[in-house]
């Protein structure tokens, strides 16, 4: 493994970067490289047995059929030539962290509405394994259990409609009735619901009782969970990215959100870069004052990249970019593990509550303790 090589590399150049006073980057790199230690490279062996049960077949339909449905809710054209799909040709076994960077997510091919969808959205075949991640300082728990995360009456952005499909590495079958925890900054680089220093205002108290930008789905039967959201912003020492985790474990409780801090895979979702310019270009990505972190500059992109490309596959919605993308991809997990994650903020029915072992940490410096993840009994494999 080339992990110690890329860790000094990235260490030195990440302690240049100013980022979010909360938020130890350099603590996190090392503490994923630890992690990814331990990640199998790929799960693209399961891609002939996914497609031999169906469910490739079946994934093909589902994206198809989303995203016919976002571009007639938004009355755009039903067949355009906006499709932007993943390089196939490289395999994922040669990629690295410059590969992942020098590729064109956005395929040259000239996708037409002649274009068979098996050859649009069969994104199954490399059945990415995002590789494991620590849950960085702004992790809450206690959010809505909701595919829509957006709250469109005092939030803005691009919107992202994003199709994810979950595979257990050990069957290579799809994993039902899981959830799936997600989580961004907005349009403007700050998180909801977490108050600290570097996390937009931190003299603003209000915000540990904001929910926007972050929620939880169920896998359906073919391990699929669907969320409307805004395309994430950027913030210091990060580039745009998406967190996810799975929790096999937990409670819903009555007012539909979800208590468990048990999860089984911790992990972070990426965009081409060249899709991020076009995102800042509009408003009100573009009044985002914090220094911008491209995918070439952020270190857990690198080590995400060094074992497999992170980068959703998508399509705009139309020519203008501000009518929306439609993303998709699928991971694999390992549903024998389970990690408990520390909370910055518990959300209950009198809003956020901080936890002062959490990952937050107030005005002025870093966080007094990182969350770190223990690892507890196992669980039998889901099939």
């Amino acid at each position: 493994m080339r992990f110690p090589s890329l860790i000094v590399a990235l260490s030195s150049t990440l302690l240049i970067v100013q980022a979010h006073p909360g938020h130890d980057i350099k603590h996190e790199i090392e503490q994923r490289a630890k992690a990814l230690g331990n990640s199998p490279r790929d799960v693209s062996h399961c891609s002939a047995k996914l497609k031999a049960r169906g469910h490739e077949d079946r994934t093909i339909n589902r994206r198809s059929a989303l995203l016919k449905a976002e571009r007639e809710k938004r009355g755009l054209n039903m067949n355009p030539s906006f499709i932007k799909a993943r390089d196939m040709n490289a395999r994922l076994e040669d990629r690295d962290a410059a590969t992942v960077l020098n590729t064109n997510h956005a395929s040259s091919v000239i996708y037409t509405p002649q274009t068979d969808t098996d050859i649009i959205f069969a994104g199954n075949q490399s059945c990415i394994l995002v590789p494991e991640v620590t849950e960085g300082p702004y992790y809450v728990s206690g959010e809505f259990i909701r595919s829509d995360l957006r709250e469109t009456d005092h939030e803005q952005g691009v919107d992202l409609i994003l199709d994810i499909q979950v595979i257990d590495v050990s069957t290579c079958e799809p994993v039902p009735d899981i959830m799936i925890d997600f989580w961004y900054a907005n349009s403007t680089g700050v998180y909801s619901g977490v108050v600290a220093g570097g996390n937009g205002n931190s003299a603003d108290a209000s915000n540990i009782n904001t929910t926007h930008s972050r929620g939880l789905q169920p896998t359906d039967a073919d391990g699929v969970a669907q969320f409307t959201a805004f395309y994430p912003g950027h913030y210091t020492g990060r580039t745009h990215h998406i967190h996810v985790a799975t929790h096999a474990n937990g409670t819903i409780l009555s007012n539909n959100t979800f208590a468990g801090t048990t999860v089984s895979h911790i992990g972070q979702l990426f965009f081409d870069q060249a899709l991020s310019t076009q995102v800042e270009a509009t408003a009100p990505y573009s009044s985002n004052t914090q220094s911008l972190t491209t995918n070439a500059q952020d270190g857990i992109f690198a080590q995400a990249a060094a074992v497999g490309d992170p980068v959703v596959e998508y399509s705009l919605l139309s020519a203008d970019v501000k009518d929306g993308i439609f993303a998709w991809i699928a991971f694999g997990i390992d549903t024998s593990r389970q990690e408990a994650i520390q909370a910055a903020v518990v959300y209950g029915e009198n809003g956020g509550v901080a936890n002062p072992n959490g990952g937050g940490s107030g005005p002025g410096g870093p966080p007094s303790g990182f969350p770190t993840r223990t690892r507890t009994s196992s669980v039998a494999a889901a099939t």
